[in-house]
């Protein structure tokens, strides 16, 4: 599944993957309450539920999927979802309440768990303790954004569910544009820790050293809304996260631009995002089974409709596909 780097160029107003920083959905104030509305696609516009209301989509339970679940978890009755507690809409994030957790990761969770029989528990927790978790059984599955690497498989099995895009995002007007390394040699780019985006980061930084161009000066900041307000202030002059967040930031605050776009798997390999479990815990295959129902019963394809993110539907659930590869591999 390989896909030429050019392929995955896009304007914003192609953007599918739209999203908005945590902080920023709680305090978006849509005039009527309840939603927000973003561009979709050229000339489409998507209004999105960030209610606490959120009637989400329901499937029947397959018996014959869930009879593949480990005896201990059908034994318990629940899922553990695992997400990343900081990350943003419309991936995880705040309903209008402050309270309620809603977006596109916890709806497919609970489409999966609805097909395995299970109640779903959310565990809203830090980046890094989503791999803690899943290491030390506390957790049975993330549902957060996870992109598969080679790295991340030798610990980790994976259920692919969405596309994976990353996007550069700059001020309003800055003129820049990023298609490849040499487009942010010398520039200040901010990035979360830890993240594929990051490592992506490295690497052209790297590469433009070897060319005898500036390296990236990569920046790091504890929120989303610390980042926006580098970026506002001049400080940074990009910003690499998921494609999502990035576009819908840009469309509901008019205050940034998507300048360019790229595979979260590198330049030849379309990036996957993943339901990640630990490795051989034989939850793997009914997890795949179970998104692979949906997308066939179409609940799945409802969900990243709702969320504005059908432009990152994948035909079926792939086991452990191949991932962003290793540092100079």
């Amino acid at each position: 599944m390989t896909t030429p780097l050019a392929a995955r160029r896009s304007t914003v107003a192609a953007a599918l993957g739209l999203s908005a920083a945590l902080v920023l959905a709680g305090c978006a104030n849509p005039t009527d309450g309840g939603t927000t509305e973003v561009a979709a696609t050229p000339g489409k516009k998507t209004r999105i539920n960030i209610s606490p209301d959120q009637n989400r989509i329901t499937t029947g339970k397959v018996a014959s999927i869930a009879a593949e679940v480990p005896e201990e978890i059908r034994k318990r009755g629940t899922l553990e979802i695992v997400d990343s507690s900081g990350s943003a809409a419309p991936l995880t994030f705040h309903a209008t309440d402050n309270t309620t957790v809603i977006g596109v990761e916890p709806d497919l969770a609970h489409l999966v768990a609805d097909v395995l029989g299970l109640k779903p528990h959310l565990n809203p927790v830090s980046w890094e303790n989503i791999f803690v978790g899943l290491d030390s059984g506390k957790y049975d599955v993330g549902f957060s954004n996870i992109t598969v690497t080679e790295e991340r498989k030798e610990k980790y099995d994976f259920a692919t569910y969405r596309e994976d895009n990353l996007a550069f995002e700059a001020k309003k007007g800055s003129g820049l544009k990023v298609d490849g390394p040499e487009d942010v040699a010398g520039r200040t780019v901010a990035v979360g820790s830890g993240t594929n985006q990051e490592k992506l980061l490295v690497e052209w930084s790297k590469e433009n050293e070897q060319a005898g161009r500036e390296p990236v000066d990569i920046k790091y900041y504890q929120s989303d809304s610390d980042t926006y307000l580098a970026l506002q202030s001049g400080r940074i002059d990009l910003y690499l996260g998921p494609n999502p967040t990035a576009a819908y930031h840009a469309a509901t605050t008019g205050r940034t631009e998507v300048v360019g776009t790229y595979s979260g798997a590198g330049a030849r390999l379309q990036g996957l995002i993943a339901a990640t479990t630990k490795k051989d815990s034989g939850l793997v295959k009914p997890l795949a089974a179970a998104l692979d129902h949906v997308i066939e019963n179409g609940t799945y394809a409802k969900v990243l409709e709702r969320w504005g993110l059908s432009g990152e539907a994948v035909r079926k659930s792939e086991i452990n596909p191949p991932g962003l590869p290793k540092t100079g591999s």
